[in-house]
């Protein structure tokens, strides 16, 4: 057995290899597909099997545990992709004879409607931030981060692996790199470009000392850390301390939550939905189609709070 479980660790690293190399996965995609595995592989060895040999009601039983503990549907969702990605790879190299996860069912779940601030939560948001801004090099830097994040609907992994090279090019956009290495061109506002200037003014101070300054240099948002820039641990940190200052509850903000906030509030200021996915990154305009959802549910809601034959109810 001991044999085994090394060779199903081998291919499960053969597979997020050819992930990376062929298929341009990124490091956070690796990193998920990897602990999803890892997951289904403890399962099957718990039940005397493994990934050459298992059949599909062992992973079927896999996920009908996932399911026991609470897991949401989409987490279950995206957990059954990582093993058809794999046990697809399995059976296209010749390694097994046939897709167990072929015969497995998606789970159903609903789709549930983005979080987002409103734009008097931005609005306050921005003003905290400002305020911020008028005591440290730290504040410069919070205030371009969340413009940024606003103005564009930047990643949060987008925004803090951009390069500093990115915002030397032309002022008024951003040249950035997404996902599975797909670049666009993104349009700041004035606001945003303004932020960017401040900060850039302060950004040496975030400079670390030492054999680690080489590796910040080229970012925008330069860190100690070991990649060399900001992490996405520390912006969501910072954010909901701001949060907390602007008077609006932690659990609303995150940067993602900006990035919801950033299309929702383009497409019921009357942008087009191609535009607004263009902006996003998003490869198929259904994922951005979700926005349109929430804008409907909050002028409904509007409707239903405001018109005076609502309120008679």
């Amino acid at each position: 057995m001991k044999r085994e479980l090394v060779a199903d660790k081998t291919l499960i690293e053969t597979f997020l290899d050819m992930m990376g190399a062929e298929r341009g996965a990124s490091r956070n995609t690796l990193a998920a597909y990897a602990r999803d595995l890892a997951d289904c592989h403890a399962s099957l060895v718990r039940h005397g099997s493994n990934t050459v040999s298992c059949g599909s009601e062992d992973l079927r039983r896999h996920l009908s545990s996932l399911a026991d503990a609470g897991l949401s549907g989409s987490s279950q969702a995206r957990k059954l992709s990582a093993l058809r990605q794999f046990f697809g790879f399995l059976y296209r190299e010749g390694i097994r004879p046939d897709d167990p996860s072929a015969a497995l069912d998606s789970p159903k779940r609903g789709r549930p409607l983005p979080k987002i601030l409103s734009r008097d939560d931005v609005g306050r948001l921005i003003d905290a931030a400002r305020r911020r801004a008028e005591k440290n090099a730290e504040g410069e830097r919070l205030i371009c981060i969340v413009e940024m994040l606003y103005a564009s609907g930047l990643r949060i992994s987008e925004l803090v692996g951009l390069p500093l090279s990115a915002t030397k090019s032309r002022n008024d956009v951003l040249f950035v790199k997404g996902k599975g290495g797909k670049e666009r061109l993104v349009p700041l506002n004035d606001e945003a470009q303004d932020a960017i200037r401040e900060y850039l003014s302060v950004r040496e101070t975030f400079l670390p000392q030492g054999a680690a300054r080489k590796a910040a240099e080229r970012f925008l948002f330069p860190s100690r850390a070991a990649d060399g820039h900001l992490t996405r641990r520390r912006c969501h940190q910072m954010l909901k301390e701001l949060a907390a200052e602007a008077g609006i509850d932690p659990a609303k903000l995150s940067p993602h939550v900006l990035r919801h906030a950033f299309a929702t509030h383009l497409l019921e200021g009357g942008a087009d939905l191609r535009s607004v996915q263009a902006m996003l990154g998003h490869a198929d305009i259904a994922t951005t189609q979700i926005y349109t959802h929430v804008a409907d549910e909050r002028l409904r809601k509007t409707l239903e709070t405001a018109h005076p034959l609502a309120k008679r109810k």
